[in-house]
């Protein structure tokens, strides 16, 4: 499976960097949770991430988050999930 990552998914909170900012989009930990069951699924064959505006990114937050996603559909954990015993 091919994932294009489009940062207009994620809030404006986490990622500001986008062109139509719109509150609402996937949490921190729920966009890295995403990234980690696709890892765990061992389904995605490539990535490309979309949307991100360089000239909004002040400090670069959103491409930091966006790295940090990066790694964990490539197996960084960020959280440790119960696994309900």
């Amino acid at each position: 499976m091919h994932l294009s990552l489009d940062v207009d998914a994620l809030d404006p909170s986490i990622a500001p960097a986008v062109g139509t900012v719109v509150p609402g989009g996937l949490t921190y930990r729920e966009a890295h949770l995403v990234m980690e069951m696709l890892h765990d699924a061992g389904i995605v064959g490539s990535l490309d991430i979309v949307e991100l505006n360089p000239f909004l990114d002040h400090a670069g937050k959103s491409a930091l988050l966006l790295v940090d996603l990066a790694a964990s559909l490539f197996g960084r954990k960020i959280m440790t999930r119960r696994t309900g015993r």
